[in-house]
């Protein structure tokens, strides 16, 4: 018989120096979390935190018994305030796939797999490539030896990349990343009442913006994935226009976001790992294996939620109904039961792609090949063109505080 939730509530109070917001350097703490109390209890957020390997993946593929439907809700409660903004503003999405179960995320996933094709990324990669040559280029005509990988490549490069494929003007960059920041913070930041209530206003204009979308591309048809969901549509599959719109909203935030930092994330371990910087240099080839190494050690997201449909176990554990379960990936990548010497950086590493970053089972990312390509075309050209690149010296290196995105404040390089 595992622990009850009270008893695990009683013991939780030493949290092992986890801190659920606080990701600077969260590894010493997933690390004794995984030794001394691999599912906690945390009453400062009210969810079993879950920290080793096997229990996570467990989870993710348990979706029956651990729901998805909640992965997208604000870790606080909205306030009036905050509510009022939506509903005035007719906000009705709340998400594309990941906080889907099915039947319908089975019905929604398939259609959308069929326009998410290889050949869309077969017909991106030049143009990804151009464009990471353009900002790599206006990074070194700066003429002062030095930039932020952040601000000049990894912000632009996977924007204009989703905007591409899914047919939107480049000149919205800017309010775009906007929108993703106010979602990124609303979902999964600690705010008060009044904080909420600009960022909802921010959805409520990004919502207005995907639906106008999706009317848009029944009258001016276009070479975009929009256009050939609203085609699927025409020829019978069953999907509908805010079905299309909600698959939008998550496809413009998770599409640039998560990348955006997958390549920030992959230039500063490289180089703080010179001896891999140098390797990835001399022999391109190594690359793919280094961004699955980048997405063990240091992924985007570092944790993601579920709630238990019913009574259940997890390690030992008795989860009740309805309890609100924190899968932390960031700690499972590094389960020493399954990597080997894990807080070793190692781009040769055999099973680096076993990682949870992309999660497991029914809601694995729809897009992990898309950011993948970018990182790795955005390495190619940086290495190609800025050898020498090297980590600024004296700069500390911050973390924005959030529940589940790790997302660095800057990456200053020299060269």
């Amino acid at each position: 018989m595992g622990a009850t939730a009270t008893e695990t509530k009683a013991f939780g109070k030493d949290y092992h120096g986890f801190e659920p917001f606080k990701l600077n350097d969260p590894f010493p703490s997933y690390k004794e979390l995984r030794e001394e109390a691999p599912v906690m209890w945390d009453d400062r957020i009210n969810m079993f935190v879950v920290s080793r390997y096997e229990d996570v993946k467990g989870v993710f593929e348990d979706w029956e018994t651990f729901s998805s439907k909640d992965a997208q809700s604000p870790i606080r409660p909205l306030g009036a305030a905050a509510k009022k903004v939506l509903s005035d503003g007719n906000f009705t999405t709340y998400s594309g796939l990941s906080a889907r179960i099915p039947p319908e995320h089975t019905r929604i996933r398939a259609v959308a797999t069929k326009a998410f094709t290889p050949r869309r990324y077969k017909v991106l990669e030049p143009f990804i490539r151009d464009n990471a040559d353009r900002l790599i280029d206006e990074m070194i005509a700066k003429g002062m030896n030095e930039g932020d990988i952040l601000t000049d490549l990894a912000y632009d490069l996977p924007t204009i990349t989703i905007f591409a494929l899914i047919g939107v003007p480049t000149d919205m960059i800017d309010v775009v990343k906007e929108w993703a920041t106010s979602r990124a913070t609303l979902t999964w930041a600690d705010l008060t009442d009044d904080q909420q209530v600009p960022h909802a206003h921010n959805m409520v204009a990004y919502w207005d913006f995907c639906q106008s979308l999706v009317a848009n591309a029944k009258v001016n048809p276009g070479d975009n994935l929009v256009t050939d969901l609203v085609n699927l549509q025409s020829a019978g599959e069953e999907i509908t226009d805010h079905e299309i719109a909600s698959f939008l909203y998550s496809l413009l935030f998770a599409g640039h976001e998560t990348t955006t930092t997958l390549i920030s994330n992959s230039v500063r371990q490289l180089l703080i790992h010179s001896e891999s910087w140098d390797a990835i240099v001399e022999d391109p080839a190594k690359i793919p294996g280094a961004v699955e190494e980048v997405l063990r050690t240091a992924g985007s997201i570092v944790a993601w939620r579920r709630t238990a449909e019913r009574d259940a176990t997890i390690g030992g554990v008795d989860i009740p109904k309805d309890s609100k379960v924190l899968l932390v990936m960031g700690s499972a990548n590094r389960d020493p039961q399954v990597f080997a010497d894990p807080d070793k950086f190692d781009i040769g590493r055999e099973n680096a792609r076993n990682h949870l970053s992309f999660g497991f089972g029914i809601h694995y990312c729809i897009g992990n090949m898309l950011g993948k390509l970018q990182t790795r075309v955005a390495l190619e050209e940086l290495t190609a063109k800025l050898p020498t690149l090297k980590i600024k010296e004296g700069v500390q290196i911050d973390f924005g505080d959030n529940l589940s995105f790790r997302v660095p404040l800057t990456v200053p390089v020299v060269w």
